[in-house]
């Protein structure tokens, strides 16, 4: 149970709907193969994984866990785990995600391959190595790249072994909303990121700057939808999303007018189930096209 904790599955749907997006597209285009879309999600989920672990122990050895944290327990910081132990199952779970990678790079040559060690290795390098990504405010960058256009085309790239401008078009979304898991948690630690020296966007640019940059990244995921019915002429099934309207509306009050940081974990795992809810919309819609 501790290391299921630790595995933060609330944030799991940053891995899983880029892969259930890119699969949709795949399957619509007549590339779908199942041993693939399994794989791709295996390694999805364990590199997620292997970046929760790498979190937890970097934020401990930096001192950006304290006791005043009001976010999620941290295994490492909380005495349950040994940072040794916690380093230790960063490694081997980013070893197996390696392993069970090789099967796709066996499909899909290089590419795949250069796929998988950068995704690994800016995953450890998120908290990790002399420039941590999210502690110098690009993380946001870093998840819209690898969450969004690098896994949704990727996933795309490995069944058809050739490139998509759909795929593109549908990981913008899907990119903005795992971001937006990633704001949340940086409003929730703006007070404790500025003590420990941690420069999240949050920090150098302010609270509203985080809450703009989630309206704005939701309303990116709204705006997509009719940028691709009308680029790519898919029809009316791809404004399906449209129907995650009421969801959004109360996390948008949330982000604006939370009076106790603390609520913005309910309001973090809620975001987390917006993704699912939309990317679940949007597959509908690709695949009904």
């Amino acid at each position: 149970m501790i290391w299921l904790r630790a595995s933060r599955p609330q944030t799991l749907a940053a891995a899983l709907i880029p892969v259930m997006v890119g699969v949709s597209i795949t399957y619509s285009n007549g590339y779908f193969r199942w041993d693939i879309s399994l794989m791709v999600l295996l390694c999805a989920i364990l590199i997620q994984i292997g970046t929760n672990f790498a979190n937890d122990y970097y934020d401990f050895v930096k001192g950006a866990d304290t006791d005043e944290r009001i976010g999620f327990e941290r295994a490492t910081s909380a005495g349950l785990v040994t940072p040794e132990a916690m380093l230790k199952a960063t490694l081997i779970t980013m070893f197996i995600a390696f392993i069970a990678g090789l099967y796709l790079v066996w499909i899909g040559g290089w590419i795949v391959l250069l796929i998988g060690i950068l995704s690994i290795l800016f995953g450890i390098l998120y908290t990790g190595g002399p420039y941590p990504l999210g502690y110098n405010g690009l993380g946001d960058l870093f998840v819209f790249i690898f969450f969004g256009i690098v896994a949704v085309m990727g996933t795309y790239y490995v069944h058809a072994l050739q490139w998509s401008h759909f795929s593109f078009w549908a990981s913008l979304p899907v990119g903005a909303l795992a971001v937006n898991i990633l704001v949340v948690n940086n409003l929730r630690d703006v007070g404790q990121d500025i003590l420990s020296g941690k420069r999240t966007l949050g920090v150098l640019l302010g609270e509203n700057a985080l809450k703009w940059e989630y309206s704005l990244l939701l309303l990116l995921s709204y705006v997509i939808p009719f940028v691709i019915m009308v680029r790519l002429e898919s029809g009316l099934w791809i404004l399906l999303p449209l129907l995650s309207l009421p969801m959004s509306i109360p996390l948008m009050n949330q982000i604006w007018n939370h009076d106790d940081k603390r609520r913005l974990n309910r309001t973090l795992e809620r975001t987390a189930q917006f993704m699912v809810l939309y990317g679940a919309l949007f597959s509908i819609g690709i695949l009904l096209m």
